[in-house]
């Protein structure tokens, strides 16, 4: 007969190993999943000409001339100290790069694309013998897991993205055309 230490201790084992492999699967499957539909872009004198993140202070602004549109408290990669190296490090990237492209189908709520690796990147990784990495990302909450957003940037927890709730994500997209540049600092 087994004891009720055992059956306690098989069902704490069973509760450890099913709660990430749960919370893994549910996000693989509402990753597949869009977004719902892109806001509409503000009007051109409205948008926004420069980002500045400031990785210390984990925070987002958007600017239009020498004006604060909006600051936003941010979420990084689990390492974020330091320059982005190589894919994998979860490091988000220090330099000047560019709003390249969108994408309103992301895995996560709406992102935009970083323009990181820079031709300085690609070599310093090069040199180091490793792959730069990419798909850094302005990104809303994975799909399926807004109920976070109060709490998501108390903790760093994204692969070297810049993370924030859905609704800012909703504006930030609206906000930020392509081709906006955006400066990261320590």
């Amino acid at each position: 007969m087994i004891s009720k230490r055992r059956k306690t201790l098989a069902v704490l084992l069973g509760l450890a190993l099913t709660v990430p492999v749960a919370g893994f699967a549910y996000t693989k499957v509402l990753g597949r999943f869009a977004s719902g539909t892109a806001p509409a872009m503000a009007a051109v004198e409205q948008q926004a000409d420069k980002i500045i993140v400031r990785k210390s202070a984990r925070e987002l602004q958007l600017l239009r001339g020498d004006e604060v549109l909006r600051t936003y408290s941010i979420a990084l990669g689990g390492a974020p100290e330091g320059h982005k190296l190589q894919e994998g490090d979860q490091k988000t990237p220090v330099g000047d790069y560019v709003i390249d492209w969108r994408n309103p189908r992301s895995m996560a709520h709406l992102s935009l694309h970083i323009s990181y690796p820079n031709e300085q990147d690609a070599a310093k990784a090069k040199e180091a013998n490793v792959s730069p990495g990419g798909n850094i990302m302005i990104h809303g909450l994975p799909n399926g897991w807004s109920a976070l957003g109060a709490i998501h940037h108390l903790w760093d927890w994204t692969d070297g993205c810049v993370a924030v709730t859905n609704s800012e994500m909703r504006e930030i997209w609206s906000l930020v055309p392509n081709g906006t540049p955006i400066s990261l600092y320590e």
